[in-house]
């Protein structure tokens, strides 16, 4: 199979109502993006590279709560040429683009996060804490690999949190959970959370907060993401130890202040 047989590089109509939508709550589901041979195809060997790529072995058990969360494993792009195809696809690229309104939109990196049977909550927290980039132009498209139910650990937002400027300086764990809680709470924020049907991914912007419930099937929850920002985008000062690892890891041989742009952050899609 190729990768014109899944259509992942065709143009997928977002109406101008989707791109109001992510901007008026900072996030946006949009159905159909992803069709179900290409979901199992790619699925297939993102499971595969995940069994044999992941370093966590603790029994549930014996994890801390980010442990728990899921299993993580990040720039699959890099060991796979069929994830490759999927990751630098120009049809997720582009609806990337179009909602964050830039020219272009280039990779920062992709991650596979599997919740295990049994698997915790993700605690609220917000993507952008972890990222040294100089605007809010960015996005994480949310890609189930299966029909995903809330029961399983659906991804939930706090609608609008991403206008928030609070909490903004805490990494994911049990503080997040309880602190960005109450902040939600405080300020009247809905709270969505649906089952995903095959088919559909989220994007979220940078900022807005969110978080998952445990997994209370018998079966994994299997998700990929993919991280863009702006094809111009810089390399701001990192503002934590997290931001430091990031700039290292995902930004290799980069100045603070320069275009983001080494070889592990290719131009997905553009104008």
């Amino acid at each position: 199979m190729t990768r014109t047989a899944f259509d992942i590089d065709a143009h997928y109509p977002l109406r101008p109502e989707y791109i109001a939508a992510y901007e008026r709550d900072g996030f946006v589901k949009l159905k159909d993006v992803l069709g179900a041979d290409a979901l199992e195809y790619y699925g297939n060997e993102i499971t595969d590279q995940v069994l044999a790529l992941n370093t966590l072995d603790l029994p549930m058990a014996e994890r801390d709560t980010y442990q728990r969360a899921f299993l993580q494993v990040t720039n699959l792009w890099t060991k796979s040429d069929v994830v490759r195809e999927l990751v630098l696809g120009r049809r997720l690229g582009r609806i990337a683009a179009e909602l964050i309104r830039c020219a272009g939109a280039r990779l920062y990196h992709d991650q596979a996060l599997y919740k295990e049977p049994g698997g915790g909550i993700t605690p609220w927290h917000a993507d952008q804490y972890y990222w040294p980039l100089a605007t809010d132009r960015c996005v994480t498209a949310w890609i189930p690999l299966q029909p995903t139910p809330v029961e399983m650990g659906a991804l939930a937002f706090a609608v609008g949190s991403h206008r928030l400027d609070t909490a903004r300086d805490i990494p994911i764990s049990d503080e997040s959970e309880a602190r960005i809680q109450a902040i939600v709470e405080a300020a009247g924020f809905d709270y969505a959370c649906d089952d995903y049907d095959l088919g559909d991914v989220s994007f979220h912007a940078g900022w807005t907060f969110h978080r998952a419930g445990p997994n209370r099937t018998a079966d994994p929850r299997r998700v990929m993401t993919i991280i863009y920002m702006d094809r111009d985008m810089r390399l701001a000062r990192p503002r934590n130890d997290n931001q430091v690892l990031d700039r290292q890891v995902f930004c290799p041989g980069i100045a603070i202040g320069a275009t983001i742009d080494s070889e592990l952050n290719p131009i997905v899609w553009e104008t």
